[in-house]
């Protein structure tokens, strides 16, 4: 029973990771779009949010494989 529980609380997990990368994708590509307008305020705050996004794709992924959370960098 209790693999079960894993196995759906990782899919929960990789769920969430996908979301994270779609949302990554999606402010990249609104940076690009920024840029090409020469709105780089705008591209510069997209781009932090698409690293942010990646992050906790990324922290999400470890999570899933059975590792720690990534600690913040100071």
């Amino acid at each position: 029973m209790d693999s079960t529980v894993e196995i759906d609380s990782n899919g929960v997990v990789l769920a969430e990771a996908a979301r994270e990368l779609q949302q990554a994708m999606h402010d990249a590509r609104v940076a690009f779009d920024c840029i090409g307008l020469d709105e780089v305020d705008r591209a510069h705050t997209h781009t932090l949010m698409a690293r942010a996004a990646m992050d906790a794709a990324e922290n999400a992924l470890r999570v899933a494989l059975g590792g720690e959370r990534a600690e913040m960098d100071a």
